[in-house]
């Protein structure tokens, strides 16, 4: 057998852990050896639940995490705060006289009865004597504009 091929042996080598202080004697190749954690203060063990974070990460990530949070409320409130008002009167869309008369005979003369009754009966229910489908497609298209959406249920079932 070759000579000074193997390590020294320390037969009484001192093992300490560096979170709880204990400390105790092993075999090994070094005479002193730190751990961060034993089996004396790991959750493991000890049935405690504590989060053991050496580099930081947990606190790294409760970071993002704090960002994300912090970015979608003020994304919720910036569509809140754009959300368009639905008790708008029809005659602020500039429709003509003829349309808001015939709209008015039938219950619809804000933007959010106009809204409920596509959803309610779709277009069908709007079509009138005084009110036709080129009519029908202007005023949606002066909702639109507004930043109304008209027809959400509709568009809804076609996906």
């Amino acid at each position: 057998m070759k000579e000074n091929l193997h390590p020294t042996w320390f037969p009484e080598a001192t093992v300490s852990c560096m979170s709880c202080g204990k400390s105790w004697k092993t075999g090994a190749t070094v005479a002193n050896l730190t751990t961060e954690i034993c089996s004396n203060c790991h959750p493991f063990y000890t049935g405690e639940q504590r989060i053991i974070d050496t580099e930081g990460r947990v606190d790294t990530f409760l970071r993002r995490l704090q960002k994300r949070d912090d970015l979608r409320s003020k994304q919720e409130q910036a569509r809140a705060a754009a959300k368009p008002n639905l008790e708008l009167p029809l005659s602020e869309l500039g429709l003509s006289q003829r349309h808001l008369t015939t709209l008015s005979e039938k219950g619809i003369t804000t933007v959010q009865n106009f809204i409920e009754k596509i959803d309610e009966s779709g277009d069908e229910g709007i079509l009138t004597a005084g009110i036709g489908r080129q009519a029908l497609a202007e005023i949606k298209k002066a909702l639109r504009n507004k930043g109304y959406t008209v027809g959400a249920k509709a568009e809804e079932a076609a996906e």
